[in-house]
């Protein structure tokens, strides 16, 4: 057997590179967490055309962050750049719209794969490459790559570039935050998150201990929402932009079922 043979052979799935040694999924930490303010003075000042988004539609992250930015009217401030929808082994690329429709290359920093902007900023950078990544232009640097960081600062940062419509719109009011905190809390645990938990989990045990409360969680929504909208009174929040994103895809693509009731394999089979 060849050496190339041996190496590929070793080679893990891809799916196993994403769980401990446990069988769990445990999500990374992001690495880039500064903040975009209003104040004219500070280091990451709103402005317009100085900050760019890199997305990608198959990711539930990256996806409520352009939602929220074209909600509040900032896709005519804020650049954007969306990858291929196939992640491939250097990780998200960059295509173009013949090559795969809603593509938008990267016009910033003619970037070939989403690895290459995170190494622009630190060459021995060591984590993931994921999205959203928001890139400031001027100091050209990555902002931030926490999309419930982002969507917070879209939400107020720019108002003053806004018309009155667009800057009146508030998906994180002062009166439901506390409602909305709790329930961001939850839902990211057990679905936002609880969706890779599951589907990324590689041992029966991690996949169990996640599946359940996901379902269970989902079950609350669904209470949640019966005669009405949206999750927090009658107001459109950030809340129903996180959930949204998440339960709008295809939690279960195949239609399979692994858990609940089903044959006892333990009995012989009635011929």
């Amino acid at each position: 057997m060849s050496t190339t043979t041996s190496a590929a052979s070793d080679e893990k799935p891809a799916i196993l590179k994403w769980a401990s040694k446990d069988g769990e999924f445990r999500r990374q930490q992001s690495t880039f967490r500064d903040t975009i303010e209003a104040d004219s003075n500070a280091k990451f000042a709103a402005e317009p055309d100085r900050y760019h988004l890199y997305i990608s539609w198959a990711c539930p992250w990256a996806h409520r962050t352009a939602l929220v930015r074209q909600l509040k009217g900032l896709d005519k401030l804020i650049g954007l750049s969306v990858v291929d929808y196939l992640m491939l082994d250097k990780g998200w690329k960059f295509s173009t719209a013949e090559e795969c429709p809603g593509a938008i290359p990267d016009t910033v920093n003619n970037a070939q794969h989403i690895r290459d902007i995170y190494f622009k900023v630190n060459p021995d950078y060591e984590g993931r490459f994921t999205v959203p990544v928001l890139w400031d232009k001027k100091l050209e640097t990555i902002v931030n790559n926490e999309s419930s960081e982002i969507i917070r600062m879209f939400n107020t940062a720019f108002n003053q570039y806004l018309d009155k419509e667009h800057a009146e719109r508030n998906y994180y009011p002062e009166s439901l935050r506390k409602e909305i905190d709790e329930n961001n809390e939850w839902i990211y645990d057990t679905i936002n998150n609880g969706v890779y938990k599951s589907g990324f989990a590689t041992t029966q045990a991690a996949y169990e201990k996640n599946v359940y409360p996901l379902f269970k969680s989902l079950d609350r929504v669904e209470k949640m929402l019966e005669g009405k909208k949206f999750l927090i009174q009658d107001t459109f929040t950030e809340a129903d932009i996180r959930l949204f994103t998440t339960i709008v895809r295809q939690i279960n693509p195949t239609q399979v079922v692994p858990v609940g009731n089903g044959p006892d394999l333990d009995v012989p089979v009635d011929q």
